[in-house]
């Protein structure tokens, strides 16, 4: 099997960011899941590497190439088992995410197409049952990279080694300047009542007008502590309160499909018409999960200037500096507590949950417009100041 080659010294590089910047640094305490495929492995060692140097503990989780993301149940299971066996998750499996303090999850499969087909019921069960050990991912330190692999090269359309390049400069370079841009938005997500986008839909040649409160939500900045690479400010907007409709462009990688040309609409924050030029079974499948699946869990504006080209894999395409992306699915629970485990959190969590404000669901799938020249996207403001895209990222207009 053709297998990309990476400098060391780079893998290295690369492996010491995630530990020491993306997850806060490790210390003996620490028990450190280090989660993906067996062709990410020269990045999972080094990663494996940093932390015992450390002195944490690793916790080396290898995935099946049928699993899409180390998920509790394998295509496999999607495909020939019961109900009543994806009922049946064994307690070490949940033991396992509980007991690890921090998690560094390795994108990059050997076959992105192994889910591709699944029956939209399949589907549903397997993220109903992969649900709350995505949820205890998310209590803890985490971050997600990406390897880069021959078979998303295809996909990508690019050769290899032009591939592999571009994937691990932009993983490489140092994350933290992008914050200062950031910064600069902060205050309008902080403080805004009213978040509306515009986009254009090309067949229909009109303009689609989104609105949603951000009165509840927090702003996250986004610097290389969740992705790498990374650069986006977004937060979760009160779910119940989206209306209009929405045209995404940018074509996004799910479930090894492709899926483009969205147009969404929502009436009283709900997913009432959808429809894609392209993977629209695809999305049928990821509304149709449950009724969480048909609401937003998060809106979000790409901040990072040097991811020139827009790849198809959702953590590359939502960074891209100048596009808007927004998330079919869960709310995250720290746009709207700082610190989820505080005392009182847990309560107001649940209050915001019971009114409709924090989404829940098995789903989370981003799908991003793009508003530099030639893309969908034409206005974004809150509170009816603009937002605008300048030299390559977001500024207050």
């Amino acid at each position: 099997m053709l297998e990309p080659t990476i400098d060391p010294a780079k893998l290295d590089e690369w492996a010491r960011l995630l530990v020491t910047h993306s997850i806060g640094g490790v210390t003996p305490d620490d028990r450190v899941m280090i989660k993906g495929e067996r062709i990410a492995w020269p990045l999972m060692e080094r990663i494996e590497r940093e932390v015992i140097a450390a002195g944490g503990l690793p916790d080396v989780c290898l995935v099946a190439p049928n699993n899409e993301r180390g998920k509790v149940w394998s295509a496999a299971m999607g495909r020939g088992a019961s109900e009543e066996q994806l009922a049946r998750v064994p307690e070490w499996h949940r033991e396992r995410y509980a007991s690890m303090t921090k998690y560094i999850e390795v994108l990059g499969a050997e076959s992105p197409s192994s889910y591709a087909g699944l029956a939209r019921e399949a589907g549903a069960a397997l993220a109903k049952a992969d649900r709350p050990f995505a949820d205890l991912r998310l209590s803890k330190r985490w971050v997600i990279t990406l390897y880069p692999t021959p078979a998303y090269a295809e996909i990508e359309g690019l050769p290899l080694e032009e591939y592999v390049r571009f994937v691990v400069d932009a993983s490489t370079v140092d994350p933290r300047p992008l914050l200062e841009a950031e910064k600069r938005l902060e205050p309008l997500f902080a403080d805004g009542k009213r978040m509306e986008v515009v986009t254009f839909h090309p067949i229909e040649k009109r303009e689609l007008t989104l609105a949603m409160s951000l009165a509840e939500s927090i702003p996250v900045l986004s610097h290389g502590l969740r992705n790498v690479p990374d650069g986006e400010v977004f937060t979760s907007p009160d779910a119940s309160s989206v209306e209009g409709e929405l045209f995404l462009d940018l074509p996004v990688l799910n479930g090894g499909v492709d899926v483009s040309g969205m147009h969404l609409v929502f009436e009283k924050g709900r997913i009432v018409r959808f429809s894609a030029l392209e993977g629209e079974t695809q999305l049928a499948a990821i509304v149709g999960t449950d009724d969480g699946a048909r609401r937003l869990g998060e809106v979000a504006l790409g901040m990072n200037p040097g991811l020139t080209r827009a790849l198809k894999h959702p953590l590359f395409v939502e960074k891209v500096g100048g596009t808007l992306h927004v998330a079919i699915g869960a709310s995250y629970e720290t746009c709207f507590e700082r610190d989820p485990k505080a005392p009182g959190a847990r309560e107001r969590l649940e209050e915001l949950a019971a009114r409709g404000v924090l989404n829940r669901s098995a789903q989370h799938v981003d799908v991003v417009c793009d508003f530099r020249p030639g893309g969908c996207g034409r206005r974004v403001s809150i509170d009816g100041r603009p937002i605008v895209v300048e030299n390559g990222i977001w500024v207050p207009g």
